[in-house]
């Protein structure tokens, strides 16, 4: 891109909206929108009736479902205990210092939001009362108990004790009803789309599965990062240890794919172990040279081969830089690439996984566009929450529990700011490739982000993901919960914590 900046490539592109009353304003740039194709069209707007009115006062998303939010955190003691006491105390330490729940929230704003969309939406709803996925048997386990042998005083104890050999059991089987045939469509009944307004079991249960997994990587993460803070406390190593903070995420983990095993849907558990491994190897990618084995080393991600799928077809990289640069076109992209590609892996796929499975849930099958809706919504506004959690590593507050300006700096770590703020000082080059190392690198490298535009264009950035995740939800029929989803891409933008 020869003498080109930020302003002057955005500005060329705009983003119509459709819906003016979903628009932030009545045009925005975005280094993501594309120019239409005849070959690609846009998704028809599906036909759905809606059995009440769009809501036309801003809606708090939060205070939309805090009764739902309060119960779930203190049904998550149930799954959390275990028989060591010290095990129990480290996997519930995280959630007596509780964030803002927006992972648990996005679950419960899509499964309103969607709910009676999807074409089997009555056969889960049927089985909500009538099999396995009622709210009172979801803690049942699918094995015996006496072989599960999961030891916790939260649930009946039937394990098996270990003071006499393991006896042969006669083999038992519970029977559920069948969904009557006529809660399936057929040509002849047709499914119509119709906003039920309600949450299942199964959903809520996953709203908390969800926050398990994140808080699990919250102490892994603290472990690798030598973090002594979090939300403004001491940290799980820091209070505990680093070896009794891995086996406590550890544990949630296993404790969460046990729930996650009895929500009845093989797509949900697929995409729930796609995100715990999408946590692992996004850390894998952010770590430094330093810390990996002597010889290894992290490939780059290409715009054109990055597993990142819909990267390379939706963000051209080099529209995201200034020009001149110090380095090649095609190094910037596979740089860029690489911190996006990070990014999605360690938060955004758990916001777009997590709620394509409550839609699933819901009842949405292959070929309904409400799981595509979902996942596109999530995977933008993931991107835009940890570019703006980014933007706030330059600034003075530690009221996230960071130590200090430039947390990121000292672990080693170039983030969008510090990538714009090198196109404009071609010296932190040198600083990045060297993991800000050396006696002075953090200090000098936070003088230079302060001193350029790369916050602000970060910020940018991060709004274009914004409006692209508002732009997706014109998808859905009008909803106090769609106005919800609408309000977060605001907040995520423009939070401070």
């Amino acid at each position: 891109m020869s003498g080109g900046s930020w302003s002057r490539v955005t500005a060329s592109i705009r983003v119509s909206r459709t819906y003016p009353r979903l628009s932030r304003r009545d045009h925005t740039t975005s280094a993501f929108a594309q120019t239409p194709q005849s070959s690609r069209t846009r998704p028809a707007k599906p036909d759905v009736v809606s059995s009440s009115p769009s809501a036309t006062a801003t809606i708090d998303p939060h205070a939309l479902f805090s009764a739902e939010i309060a119960r779930i955190q203190s049904q998550l003691c149930n799954l959390l205990t275990s028989s060591h006491p010290s095990l129990t105390e480290i996997a519930s330490y995280y959630f007596r210092h509780p964030s803002k729940q927006i992972r648990p929230l996005l679950v419960l704003l899509f499964s309103r939001a969607t709910n009676g969309l999807g074409s089997h939406f009555p056969v889960k709803a049927w089985a909500a009362e009538h099999s396995r996925l009622r709210e009172e048997e979801l803690d049942a386990p699918l094995t015996r108990p006496d072989v599960l042998c999961d030891f916790n005083p939260s649930m009946p104890d039937h394990t098996a004790s270990f003071n006499m050999p393991f006896d042969l059991h006669s083999p038992s089987r519970r029977t559920y009803p069948s969904p009557p045939s006529s809660l399936y469509p057929s040509p002849s009944s047709p499914h119509v789309p119709v906003l039920a307004h309600s949450i299942l079991p199964t959903q809520m249960r996953l709203a908390q599965i969800v926050e398990m997994i994140h808080v699990a990587s919250l102490l892994h993460d603290d472990v690798i990062d030598k973090s002594p803070l979090r939300r403004g406390a001491p940290s799980g190593p820091a209070a505990f240890g680093n070896k009794l903070a891995v086996l406590g995420g550890d544990f949630l983990l296993g404790r969460a794919s046990a729930a996650i095993s009895r929500l009845g849907s093989t797509e949900v558990v697929e995409l729930c172990a796609g995100v715990i491994a999408n946590l692992v190897e996004g850390e894998i990618l952010q770590m430094s040279p330093s810390d990996l084995p002597e010889g290894a080393s992290i490939p780059l991600a290409s715009s054109s081969t990055s597993p990142m799928s819909g990267v390379a077809d939706n963000v051209d990289l080099n529209a995201l830089h200034a020009s001149p640069s110090t380095l090649h076109p095609a190094l910037l992209s596979e740089r860029w690439g690489t911190y996006l590609r990070k990014t999605y892996l360690k938060t955004a796929a758990l916001m777009a996984k997590g709620i394509r499975a409550a839609v699933v849930l819901g009842g949405c099958r292959d070929g309904e566009v409400w799981k595509e809706v979902a996942y596109a919504y999530g995977r933008n506004l993931g991107l835009a929450f940890q570019l703006v959690d980014d933007v706030l590593d330059f600034s003075s507050s530690s009221s996230l529990g960071k130590p200090g300006s430039g947390a990121d700096l000292r672990l080693g770590l170039a983030t969008g700011p510090v990538l714009y703020a090198a196109e404009e000082y071609p010296e932190l080059e040198v600083m990045i490739a060297r993991a800000f190392d050396q006696e002075g690198d953090v200090e000098r490298a936070l003088t230079l982000v302060h001193a350029s535009s790369g916050v602000a264009r970060t910020r940018e950035l991060a709004l274009a993901h914004s409006d692209k995740a508002r732009e997706v939800l014109q998808l859905l029929p009008p909803s106090d919960a769609r106005e919800g989803l609408v309000a977060l891409t605001e907040r995520v933008v423009k939070r401070v914590w």
